[in-house]
């Protein structure tokens, strides 16, 4: 058995236990002993309605049947264990993961010890440090799936990216303050996109990762729209809103391309836009929902994930900022977690639950 904090109830805050079964390998899976756990806005989801934790989020479920629970996807630790099938990890490997979002997960990162699935792992390189490989998981996944997937622009590693004609396309980026954002940019900059536009942010870190225009957040709808199409022109087919419900998204559908069809990713999709307030699309638009899992595009999340270590070797992904907890602490993680409910800006966090 290991300590864990665990969701016993939702609304209510996680609680330490000393008594967590601490789970195998199985297929294709490694054991590893956790060094640190990355906090997210979807863990405060996740305590206060089920989500990620619940089967079922309708009133009507038996919600005590899928609790208690653990919460973090992002995830740095030690391999202890290997499970049947895995040749390319050894035992005391530093490894970075996303954690499987199915309810009754044993991959979660506040626990001691925990499991990966080998296909959405990456080895840390000795120049990164625990905890800028923590910054990486769901944020940069989210990202991946957003242009690469969601909007169709093709990897760079891919055979026909060559004939893209990634130099004369653009892309819109709204929310280059938030963490899958400059995950954002710097994909954008990594597939070779020559005019990467965005909203929000710091302008030196994200023309640091590659942006070539950040516009500042605050300057009015008007003003940043007319800011865009300045940029632009009538040329934008991909945009991503990392970060706004409904009204925020606006924006990007209408700096889109008016003559050819573009398209939008979005990461929190909350029903269906006004179509009345996006104007001028004589070839109509798409918005198109993400899921930043890499469970749920295995076969896809696999292509990035195998070279991670290659791009943080070399600078080509740059890890993002970050505070640190010490311990499986309930006070501290409900804290953040209180935070993120309230509204309040939040720096990244990442829990240190071992520091061996």
């Amino acid at each position: 058995m290991q300590k864990a904090l665990i969701v016993t109830e939702l609304d209510a805050p996680v609680t330490l236990t000393t008594n967590w079964p601490i789970p195998e390998p199985n297929q294709n899976q490694v054991q590893v002993k956790v060094t640190v756990a990355g906090l997210n806005p979807h863990d405060q989801k996740s305590r206060d309605w089920g989500l990620f934790i619940l089967r079922d989020l309708t009133p009507e479920s038996s919600r005590a049947s899928d609790l208690p629970s653990v919460l973090t996807s992002d995830v740095v630790g030690k391999v202890t264990k290997l499970g049947p099938g895995v040749t390319d990890l050894a035992i005391g490997d530093r490894i970075v993961y996303q954690s499987s979002f199915a309810p009754g997960s044993t991959q979660n990162g506040l626990q001691e010890y925990a499991v990966a699935d080998i296909r959405a792992l990456a080895k840390i390189p000795d120049s990164i440090t625990d905890d800028e490989a923590a910054t990486l998981p769901t944020n940069i996944i989210t990202s991946f799936v957003a242009l690469f997937d969601t909007l169709q622009i093709l990897t760079p590693w891919s055979a026909a990216s060559k004939q893209f004609g990634s130099a004369n396309t653009a892309i819109l980026i709204i929310g280059g303050g938030s963490n899958c954002g400059q995950f954002g940019v710097q994909l954008a900059k990594l597939a070779g996109i020559g005019r990467i536009v965005v909203v929000g942010g710091d302008r030196d870190k994200l023309i640091s990762f590659g942006a070539t225009h950040v516009i500042d957040r605050h300057a009015g709808y008007e003003s940043i729209l007319a800011e865009i199409r300045d940029i632009v022109g009538d040329d934008l087919l991909y945009a991503y809103d990392a970060i706004n419900p409904l009204e925020g998204q606006l924006l990007a559908l209408n700096a889109l391309s008016g003559s050819k069809k573009g398209a939008l990713a979005r990461l929190i999709p909350r029903g269906k836009v006004d179509e009345s307030r996006v104007l001028g699309k004589m070839a109509g638009f798409d918005v198109r929902d993400l899921f930043g899992s890499s469970h749920a595009h295995p076969e896809f999340a696999a292509e990035l994930w195998s070279r991670v270590s290659g791009f943080l070797e070399s600078g080509q992904i740059k890890p993002l900022d970050y505070v640190v907890k010490k311990g499986l602490d309930a006070g501290v993680v409900n804290g953040v977690l209180d935070a993120y409910k309230d509204g309040e800006r939040v720096a990244r966090t990442h829990v240190h639950v071992s520091e061996d």
